[in-house]
């Protein structure tokens, strides 16, 4: 009588496991549906972002300061050639073609400064961490970039995005912020970059169903 009381006892545990088992997977497989979305756009942000990097001569104040006077004449002057841009493509057409004329810019606010620094302009795909430039977090991956160093490079960088164009001044004056994100990212995407703590909040959840899911398993 005992030995078939504690078999029914284990059948229960057993129903009640592949019950908890069913729910989670299926949380699960919700979960990783959504997380796929995210890396798709992830993944699209990547391919349809062109940065600018500036990297100062050394921390100093001097050098820091003058990076700050380099970024302005290249967002003030540098912005004629991104006014019309309608594509990612022409984006990095474009940036290669005004390298010369954006070195130039730049070698002439350092010397306007009283520095002889040498100064170079490249298009580059170089991997960035996580960052925040205004209320917009672009997540790390790798994108393509236009960089300008400034002597020896060895100090503090300072970056925005060239396209779609949120860090220049002559499209800012006729659209905000929100109308740049609506207007070039898809609903997905803009999530992406204005929320990014949700983001977070779902790979926490998926941790945390893969721990119960070994757990229910045993």
């Amino acid at each position: 009588k005992d030995h078939h009381h504690l078999s029914g006892a284990e059948g229960v545990n057993n129903m009640k496991k592949t019950e908890t088992a069913a729910i989670i997977g299926m949380a699960g497989a919700l979960l990783i549906s959504a997380l796929g979305q995210d890396a798709a756009a992830y993944h699209s942000i990547e391919e349809n972002v062109l940065r600018l990097h500036i990297l100062a001569n050394s921390d100093s104040m001097e050098d820091q300061l003058l990076k700050y006077k380099v970024r302005d004449e290249i967002l003030r002057r540098g912005s004629v050639y991104f006014e019309d841009i309608s594509s990612p493509e022409d984006a990095v057409y474009t940036a290669e073609s005004s390298l010369q004329y954006l070195e130039e810019i730049a070698r002439e606010a350092v010397a306007g400064e009283g520095y002889d620094y040498t100064v170079n302009a490249e298009l580059v795909t170089m991997t960035f961490e996580e960052r925040t430039y205004e209320d917009v977090t672009l997540p790390a991956g790798v994108y393509d970039a236009v960089r300008i160093t400034i002597g020896e490079a060895e100090g503090q960088n300072w970056w925005c995005v060239m396209y779609p164009p949120l860090c220049i001044p002559a499209v800012s004056e006729t659209e905000d912020e929100d109308e740049i994100l609506e207007k070039y990212f898809t609903d997905e995407e803009e999530k992406l970059l204005t929320e990014p703590e949700k983001i977070r909040y779902k790979l926490k959840c998926a941790e945390w169903l893969k721990e119960i899911w070994r757990k229910v398993c045993e």
